[in-house]
Parts: C-alpha cells; structure tokens; sequence
C-alpha cells in the first residue's frame, strides 16, 4: 500500500512544516485504517438468535465499526444490544424489523417464545425499547423502524467503498 506519497516532498524539512507533515500523515493513516475496520450490514433478515450473539460478540470485541445500510430484521437487530451505540451509524436506506422470538412448535408451526422474547427486548436500547412499546411490543407481526425516527436514534453515515459488502 503507497500512503505516503508526498510526504517526502522538498523543503519540508528546511520549512518547519515537518510536524504538520508528521501530523497529517498520522490522520491519513488512522482514516485509512478506519476505512478498513467497518462493517456493513444490508439485507440480513435474521435467523438464530444463539448465533447472532456469538458474532456479534466478536463484532463488539474487534473495535470495527458497523454501518446498517439497508434491512437488518429479526436476530440481526441484536446488533443494537451487541455493539455500542457509538460504533453504530444508519445510512437513509436502513431499515430494522422487529418481532417476537419463535420455535417451532410439534405441528411444525412457529411458537412464540415468551422467554426469548423479553431477553431479546432487554438487549435493546431504551430508545429502541420504547418505539417498540408504542407499537404494541414485540409479537409476531414483523414492525419495521426506518427513515427519520431511526435516523434521529443513530448518527447517520455514509457508504465508504472500503465498507465490507455485509457481514453475515
């Protein structure tokens, strides 16, 4: 990787300005490892909620920040709960969809899991808690949080081309 082009350019000694080279160099090079630490996730509907705890646990341990850029729905939405708020930016097009825990029940039909439910409910942020409140709680009917009333909940960000295609 070619980074410090420029750097090196004649007179930056000679002219005092080697500390505002270093300086900026120093910038450079922490945007760009940033750049290379961000995770992106559209089109996630979810799935088992065991698994998205342990990747998302390792998500919160590698520092990365994560962009939600499209639907992140059911299991995927722990991401709220798993990686801090700050770490946590939505672009105009992020969408998260909410609903009950489920298994399946013996006749192969989906059950709702009342215990799964309220600890998937308290890994949310209290403002997160409280829009779904005001929609009824979590049952299993999929309600979805988008446009202004998430953007007002998480800093809005914009795609960067280093940005992982999604993280799964």
């Amino acid at each position: 990787m070619k980074i410090a082009t420029g750097l090196y350019a004649t007179g930056l000694y000679a002219t005092g300005l080697f500390a505002t080279g270093l300086f900026a160099a120093v910038v450079l090079l922490a945007g760009i490892a940033a750049s290379h630490a961000t995770v992106r996730i559209a089109e996630d509907r979810g799935g088992r909620i065991g698994t998205y705890v342990d990747k998302y646990q390792s998500l919160r341990s590698s520092g990365e920040q994560v962009v939600i850029d499209g639907l992140c729905a059911s299991a995927c939405t722990i991401i709220l709960g798993a990686v801090p708020h700050d770490r946590i930016c939505v672009t105009s097009r992020a969408r998260l969809g909410f609903h009950a825990a489920w298994d399946m029940g013996p006749d192969g039909r989906a059950v709702t899991n009342r215990e799964a439910t309220r600890m998937l409910y308290s890994m949310y942020p209290a403002p997160v808690r409280r829009w779904i409140a005001r929609r009824g709680g979590l049952t299993r009917h999929m309600i979805f949080l988008g446009g202004q009333q998430l953007a007002s909940m998480y800093r809005p960000c914009y795609l960067n081309a280093n940005a992982q295609a999604s993280y799964r």
